[in-house]
C-alpha cells in the first residue's frame, strides 16, 4: 500500500476555512477569498495571505485548474507554508473559471502545500481527484449548504472509498 492511499481528506484540508456560499463570483476574487480564510484560520504564518493569492492567481492564469464537471483545484506550492493545506468553497451560481469544458465551476478545492515537499503535493492532489472523479461525491459537495456539511460529506468519503 502506497503512502497516498493513507493520506486522508481531513489530514489536510482546513474545515474552519470552508466557504460554503462564497461572496465573490470572478475566479481570482474566490482564490483570495479562500486563501484569506485559511489565513483566519491560522493556516497561512503572519504576512502571507496577499503573497499566496498572488502565486495561486499567477499560477491559474498560465493554466486554468477547472477541470471540468463543475470543480475547480486551484494550487500552488509556497515556501510559506510548512504543511500541505486546502479548503472548500461552493458557490450555487457558478463561477466562470476557464474550465476545460467551458462551463461553471461551484466547487473549488484550494490546495496550499510546502515548496520542498513535492510528494506531499502529489499526494494530496491525487487523494482531491480520486474524489472528484466521481459523480456521487462531486453531486453531494455541490449540494453542500454549510461547513459542517461538507466536513461530513468529506470525513465520509475519507471512511467510504465508493463516495
Amino acid at each position: 500500500m502506497n503512502v497516498g492511499d493513507m493520506m486522508k481528506l481531513s489530514d489536510f484540508i482546513c474545515f474552519d476555512a470552508v466557504v460554503p456560499q462564497l461572496s465573490n463570483s470572478d475566479r481570482d476574487g474566490v482564490i483570495a477569498e479562500l486563501v484569506s480564510s485559511l489565513d483566519e484560520a491560522g493556516k497561512l504564518g503572519k504576512g502571507n495571505s496577499q503573497k499566496i493569492a498572488k502565486g495561486v492567481i499567477g499560477r491559474e492564469r498560465e493554466a486554468s485548474t477547472g477541470i471540468g464537471k463543475g470543480v475547480a483545484v486551484p494550487h500552488v506550492k509556497h515556501k510559506a507554508v510548512k504543511d500541505v493545506v486546502a479548503t472548500v468553497g461552493l458557490c450555487g451560481a457558478g463561477i466562470d473559471f476557464s474550465a476545460l469544458d467551458k462551463q461553471p465551476v461551484y466547487s473549488v478545492i484550494l490546495l496550499i502545500s510546502p515548496a520542498d515537499y513535492p510528494d506531499k503535493h502529489l499526494q494530496a492532489m491525487e487523494k482531491i481527484f480520486q474524489h472528484l472523479q466521481k459523480e456521487k461525491f462531486r453531486k453531494f459537495l455541490r449540494q453542500c449548504q454549510t461547513a459542517e456539511q461538507v466536513e461530513d460529506l468529506l470525513t465520509e468519503a475519507d471512511e467510504n472509498l465508493s463516495l
